[in-house]
């Protein structure tokens, strides 16, 4: 369920290398996780619980290391989603909710858009030239603490959830691996926060 190939190769281009997690013995040799995510959600976790990583992933979140979710990944770090039936694994307090239609755009919300920075976090920073990054996905979060919202981004009327950050957890609804320079520049920062420490956000 993962877009893990499109994923390596741009951390390739940034001078680092990827090691693919496929089971819980793969985190003892890791200091941060990429959970990247496309498809639908009970599937995603489905295949997490085949690994046996769920309890792992959690402990993780819990202890605070640093993990960016992508896309799906993001979805699947809060508590469920309207697309299934299966929990999530709740390092985000807050359910994943289905796009509501507006007049003039369509589902899945597929394409362009620019960011709203709400609160500064290791990626992005209110004082950057607006980013326009890639979309695709028919849920968002709905977190149940605004105060994790690090960016939005405007679907009709709407302003949906692009970014969330607590700690040293944070993810993107969108794709920075597919979201040209400006992508490329917030994968570039992670790397380089991590570098520097990983300094938590409060």
């Amino acid at each position: 369920m993962g877009n893990l190939h499109s994923v390596g190769k741009a951390l390739e281009r940034l001078g680092e290398t990827a090691v693919p997690v496929h089971s819980p013995e793969d985190l003892n040799t890791i200091d941060a996780l990429i959970l990247p995510g496309v498809g639908s959600f009970d599937p995603a976790i489905d295949n997490l619980q085949a690994t046996g990583l769920v309890p792992h992933l959690k402990a993780w979140g819990e202890n605070n290391r640093p993990l960016l979710g992508i896309c799906l990944g993001l979805q699947l770090l809060f508590e469920r989603s309207d697309e299934g039936n299966k929990a999530g694994l709740g390092l985000f307090q807050g359910p994943v909710e289905r796009l509501r239609i507006h007049p003039n755009e369509r589902i899945p919300h597929m394409g362009w858009a620019p960011l709203n920075v709400e609160r500064n976090c290791p990626l992005l920073h209110s004082d950057d030239p607006t980013p326009w990054v890639y979309f695709v996905h028919s849920y968002a979060a709905v977190p149940g603490n605004s105060s994790v919202l690090s960016a939005t981004a405007n679907y009709g009327n709407a302003a949906v959830t692009a970014m969330v950050w607590s700690g040293r957890i944070g993810a993107c609804q969108f794709h920075p691996e597919k979201s040209s320079s400006a992508g490329e520049a917030m994968l570039k920062r992670w790397i380089h926060w991590l570098h520097q420490g990983a300094e938590p956000v409060h």
